[in-house]
């Protein structure tokens, strides 16, 4: 028995040898990778796509472009070994360029170089810069522009008064941006611009021009009544429906402003049907450019106690709405969809605090911009499609429009 362990023993321990000599010669690997096969490359906007062959190498792990691009920067790209053809970019000229092709192994063992000349293709943010259009609009202006590649760009609009200059950074992936830039005065500005891509490449400032934005007022509300026949019951406890439209904002500071709809279900037919329409007759025609919402804001610490509870509020609480779909009508018959908004998801942390830039979009509003000014109406319905929700009632505090009063 003794001679069996002994000879068991000397076979572990020669077993355990040789597998040491093995991961160590594994690990010692020095054999670099096969060379790439450079077969072509195609010109894109700032940059090229190469096309190639890698090597039939067993333990290839990326295919590594190593190039200077139009910064003087030296910059890398990496592909997976399953890829036939790598992008590299980041030019802003349409010179030749050197690009070197590394096939790399799990060692991290470099072929050798495979070196080829690229020449890149007009770069986007010049592509960008000769579509770049600004149209003037109620309060501001709108800023547009097309981008072939949808690759990131930053465009720094600059424009300034008699007295101050502005900048504001503007930032797109898409094939299409549009922006719209409010709180302008109806005076003249100058306008110009600069195109930035992901790389840190920049056009020259180029001049727009001088521009005057329209005047946009906020429809004023004192003409304001409620067509109750077509609208949901709102007046239920504190709430009043007419509340919605008295230019007075909901806080949660104390209960003495209190200025909110409440729609019960009691009140309405013993359940909430979406939509819940609320009419509004503002005896006059205006256009309408923008749409902003306040929630309820004031929270009670119960039923039997009305008292503020000013660490507390009611924003993005299930019973507030949430979603809305806005109309326009000339003869409350016939109805033009506008804009469907959504005030969004509140987002409070385990504790029940707001995040702060949610906090201060329902402290300041909720803003729904128009993607063109509607035409001029006297009847507007809102109607509702969501609280955060509750199936008892749903509450809000104010609507403000903005545009052209008294069309």
């Amino acid at each position: 028995m003794k001679n069996i362990t002994y000879r068991l023993f000397k076979v572990a321990c020669l077993t355990c040898l040789l597998i040491s000599y093995s991961c160590k010669d594994s690990n010692n690997d020095s054999q670099a990778p096969g060379k790439i096969e450079f077969l072509s490359y195609e010109s894109t906007s700032g940059g090229a796509i190469i096309h190639f062959n890698a090597p039939d190498d067993s333990d290839l792990l990326y295919i590594k472009a190593e190039y200077t691009n139009s910064r003087n920067e030296k910059v890398f790209k990496v592909c997976s070994v399953y890829e036939s053809q790598i992008e590299v970019d980041g030019f802003c000229d349409e010179e030749n360029h050197s690009v070197t092709l590394y096939a790399v192994d799990n060692k991290q063992n470099y072929s050798a170089p495979t070196h080829i000349t690229i020449t890149p293709g007009r770069s986007y943010i010049y592509l960008i810069q000769d579509n770049f259009d600004v149209d003037i609009i109620l309060g501001g202006v709108r800023v547009k522009w097309n981008n072939p590649t949808g690759k990131t760009v930053f465009v720094y609009l600059n424009y300034s008064d008699e007295d101050n200059s502005y900048e504001r950074i503007l930032s797109s992936s898409g094939t299409d941006a549009s922006f719209n830039i409010r709180g302008l005065e109806e005076k003249e500005y100058n306008f110009s611009f600069i195109v930035e891509d992901f790389n840190g490449n920049k056009t020259d400032e180029k001049n727009i021009g001088m521009l005057t934005p329209l005047l946009e007022q906020k429809i004023e509300k004192s003409t304001w009544t409620l067509v109750k026949s077509m609208s949901a019951n709102g007046d239920k406890y504190e709430g009043k429906m007419v509340n919605f439209f008295d230019d007075v904002i909901d806080t949660n500071n104390d209960a003495s402003d209190n200025s909110y709809f409440v729609i019960h279900r009691d009140e309405n037919g013993g359940q909430l049907t979406y939509p819940l329409n609320i009419v509004i007759d503002m005896n006059k025609q205006a256009v309408i450019s923008r749409i902003v919402v306040w929630q309820r804001a004031f929270y009670y610490i119960s039923s039997d106690l009305p008292a503020a509870n000013s660490s507390y509020n009611q924003y993005y609480a299930e019973d507030n709405m949430r979603a809305f779909d806005f109309y326009g009508s000339n003869d409350c018959k016939n109805w033009t969809f506008i804009k469907a908004c959504d005030i969004g998801d509140g987002n409070r942390d385990a504790d029940g605090n707001l995040p702060a830039d949610r906090l201060q979009e329902a402290l300041d509003g909720h803003e729904f911009e128009l993607e063109e000014m509607s035409d001029a109406f006297r009847y507007i319905k809102i109607a509702i499609t969501a609280s955060f929700g509750s199936e008892t009632q749903i509450c809000s505090s104010e609507i403000s429009l903005y545009g052209l009063d008294n069309q």
